[in-house]
């Protein structure tokens, strides 16, 4: 179950999320410095953690010959193993936005964690970015905020959804329950007009969560 919450703030006028610094960037390093991550986990937060991190690694090397609609399938199954916690049980704090690494450690979070780390590695798989989307929703029958991950196999397709409460794949035309609100990936920014028509907001910023989820990333801190 999504937080109670409100919905994030949008400035009328001067719309602003996070920019990802992170392009080009890989979220595994090769040789001495990926046995390093490895150990780091094992280290602080257990074998079993450490075990759920290589089957990351894994997932994302086993991918190479997969379709999209394979990655979609095996990464939104991958994932929502993990529990459902809110940021205040796991971080104690109200919001906290994961990098895959520490969710994976927890193997639990919240929604805005579970949409992350799909983003991040269907991105990995080589997936473009021009296709996957970010975006607020309001569960209307929980009446909450919510999260989820959205493919576009064309910029004018309906998206499907990959979710951590509904958790099967499907058209976001299906998903009555779900009340888009915006989007957003690394580069842009998108106002919600229907379900299936977007306006274009304008570039994203670094500011806020996204900067700091950035940081730790690019840094691996664990």
């Amino acid at each position: 179950m999504p937080d109670s919450r409100s919905f994030p703030k949008i400035r009328p006028g001067a719309i602003i999320v996070l920019l990802l610094t992170l392009v080009g960037n890989r979220l595994f390093a090769d040789g001495t410095e990926l046995a390093s991550i490895f150990e780091q986990v094992g280290k602080r937060h257990g074998v079993a953690a450490e075990n759920r991190i290589r089957a990351w690694r894994n997932l994302i090397r086993a991918s190479a010959y997969w379709s999209e609609t394979e990655k979609l399938q095996r990464v939104n199954d991958f994932f929502n193993h993990a529990r459902y916690m809110r940021d205040r049980d796991t971080w104690a704090r109200d919001d906290y936005w994961a990098t895959p690494i520490e969710f994976l450690t927890k193997d639990a979070g919240d929604c805005e964690d579970f949409s992350i780390a799909k983003y991040f590695t269907l991105k990995e798989m080589n997936v473009s970015v021009e296709k996957l989307r970010i975006t607020y929703v309001k569960a209307l029958e929980l009446n909450q905020a919510h999260m989820v991950l959205a493919y576009y196999a064309t910029p004018t397709a309906t998206p499907i959804i990959l979710d951590n409460i509904d958790k099967k794949i499907v058209s976001a035309a299906e998903r009555t329950d779900l009340q888009p609100i915006y989007s957003f990936n690394v580069d842009d920014l998108w106002l919600a007009r229907s379900k299936t028509t977007q306006l274009k907001a304008g570039k994203a910023n670094l500011l806020g969560p996204w900067k700091d989820l950035n940081l730790r990333l690019a840094n691996q801190q664990l």
